[in-house]
């Protein structure tokens, strides 16, 4: 393993002892062999293949996303579009509006080498998400992505649901990449009444206070944890990240623990999450359609806790 720069998540550094922290195993030789990606998918909870989209491709939908921030001034505009450095004051995190009707960004996370593997991983056609999660992290110690898991905010289908993200550039380790925490997606005895909530849900008997425990993961918008370096302390394994290419996709399904570190550059680091299922199994309403309602007040469901 290379020797890594000081990693940060919410301004503090983590450990990165071989003991605490690793690199993604990639999963690239075993393209073409589906059985063997789907034993690799149950044994790691995720799949990191470098290089499997199209660098043109990858390039052209981070030209497309970053024009537009260029257009609403959040881009220092004497430094070259592409490098994506930020304007002085620009805080934003999460602008899936980047995305809606954006069709560079939409052809290549939905047709193409994406769609193909999916097919052959899930053995038959296809479905994926129509709401296109866009992340554009401007730099700053508030722009990491607390430690969750997929499941709290897309239970009301198939649990046979994958995440497919893609960086739109190079990410090297001060950026601020994904990283996963090692073996979570089988940690049921610490993550598994957390599986169980639902972001969307409510309490209709007067139970929403904080002393309930799974209300406490509301409170956090969903996030498990507010703590990435306490949360390995808790459930153990290692944080698993790497320095990202343009090309390069990590997918993981439902249950699998993953977060982000701090953007420690004065760029702004884009990326993208999309879901992909099979055609013909149950399909949650909140992302699909031409106006997914999303996490909306249509969104909301009432049970008795």
């Amino acid at each position: 393993m290379q020797q890594l720069p000081p990693l940060y998540y919410g301004g503090r550094q983590l450990i990165t002892e071989p003991t605490h922290f690793a690199e993604l195993r990639s999963a690239r030789p075993l393209l073409g062999d589906v059985e063997a990606l789907r034993a690799r998918m149950q044994e790691d909870g995720y799949l990191y293949l470098p290089g499997l989209l199209d660098v043109d491709a990858v390039i052209a939908a981070r030209r497309s996303v970053l024009e537009k921030l260029q257009a609403e001034g959040a881009l220092d505009p004497a430094a070259p579009l592409m490098d994506g450095v930020a304007a002085p004051g620009v805080h934003f995190t999460f602008r899936p509006d980047l995305a809606n009707g954006n069709p560079v960004v939409h052809r290549l996370l939905y047709s193409g080498a994406v769609m193909a593997f999916f097919e052959a991983f899930l053995g038959g056609p296809v479905l994926h998400y129509d709401y296109t999660w866009l992340r554009a992290k401007a730099p700053g110690p508030n722009t990491a992505t607390s430690p969750h898991c997929d499941i709290v905010f897309m239970s009301r289908g198939t649990k046979q649901l994958y995440t497919l993200w893609t960086p739109l550039d190079d990410i090297p380790y001060e950026l601020g990449g994904l990283m996963i925490l090692e073996g979570s997606h089988r940690k049921v005895e610490h993550l598994g009444e957390y599986w169980e909530f639902d972001v969307d849900s409510y309490c209709v008997d007067g139970k929403n206070d904080k002393a309930h425990e799974q209300w406490a993961w509301g409170a956090t918008g969903g996030s498990f944890s507010k703590d990435a370096i306490g949360v390995r302390q808790q459930i153990g394994g290692r944080w698993l990240s790497t320095e990202y290419k343009a090309g390069d996709v990590l997918i993981f399904g439902m249950y699998t623990l993953h977060g982000s570190l701090d953007n420690r550059t004065h760029r702004i680091r884009l990326s993208t999450d999309s879901r992909y299922q099979r055609q013909g199994e149950a399909v949650d309403g909140r992302w699909v359609g031409e106006h997914p309602i999303a996490h909306g007040p249509e969104a909301k469901v009432g049970m008795i806790c």
